[in-house]
């Protein structure tokens, strides 16, 4: 199998295994767990954010100033495609949205996909250096996909999302994995200086889907803060976990 080839089936295996492993893992799972899991996918995103992609950019040559400035447009960015996205949206006597989970699901797809499609970047990118430290990798980022699959799913069910719907449109996030990987191939190792300005973008994404969709609807939740606070441990913890799986 040539390395091009080698590239197409580790995208494909880092973006569907593990959606099919959390989908499937999810299947049992009463309301209850899921919103746990939707504090688990909040801690996760915000580790992710804060422990892994912006060091990452500041690692690939991003600098400090830079970078935050970068995170700032961002998050007004984001910002203001929230407003546009849900002017429209009634609240009830007490201020909430009457779609406060539901209102930060086209962001979390979005930012599922720049994130896998980050990880097929890398993916490529290392085929052409060293296919054996790319199938490495591979292994690693499926093992680190499948908690954070996990939490989208349990947003998605929590948000009223039948299970067929959230698996076809987690389907199509995942061929960005497989994207990512192919124009990493083709294109990345020539432009690595791009590499920082996307992992920027992704963690002012995953930061501003926690901060101001999931964490404000979890305190409307009838659920402890003992559970909350402990899947939300538990989701940050998985970062640590799979930043050494990487190395």
């Amino acid at each position: 199998m040539n390395a091009l080839a080698q590239t197409v089936a580790a995208g494909v295996l880092a973006g569907f295994a593990s959606m099919g492993i959390a989908f499937f893992g999810t299947a049992r799972l009463g309301q209850a767990w899921l919103t746990r899991l939707v504090s688990f996918a909040a801690g996760l995103m915000l580790a992710l954010a804060l422990l892994d992609l912006l060091p990452e950019a500041i690692e690939g040559g991003m600098a400090p100033d830079r970078l935050f400035a970068v995170l700032l447009v961002a998050l007004m960015a984001l910002f203001a495609l929230d407003v546009k996205l849900h002017a429209g949206c009634h609240h009830s006597a007490e201020g909430i949205c009457a779609h406060d989970l539901a209102r930060p699901i086209p962001m979390v797809l979005v930012g599922g996909a720049l994130h896998v499609f980050t990880d097929g970047l890398m993916l490529g990118a290392a085929f052409l250096a060293d296919p054996a430290l790319a199938w490495g990798m591979t292994f690693a980022i499926l093992a680190h996909e499948v908690p954070r699959e996990a939490g989208d799913f349990a947003l998605l069910l929590t948000a009223r999302w039948d299970r067929a719907k959230a698996l076809g449109w987690n389907a199509v996030t995942r061929l960005a994995c497989v994207l990512g990987a192919v124009g990493g191939y083709l294109a990345l190792a020539g432009k690595r200086e791009w590499v920082p300005f996307v992992l920027a973008v992704a963690a002012a994404n995953f930061i501003y889907i926690a901060l101001t969709g999931i964490l404000p609807w979890l305190r409307h939740e009838r659920e402890t803060f003992a559970w909350q606070g402990g899947f939300m441990a538990a989701g940050a913890a998985m970062v640590p976990i799979g930043m050494k799986l990487l190395q």
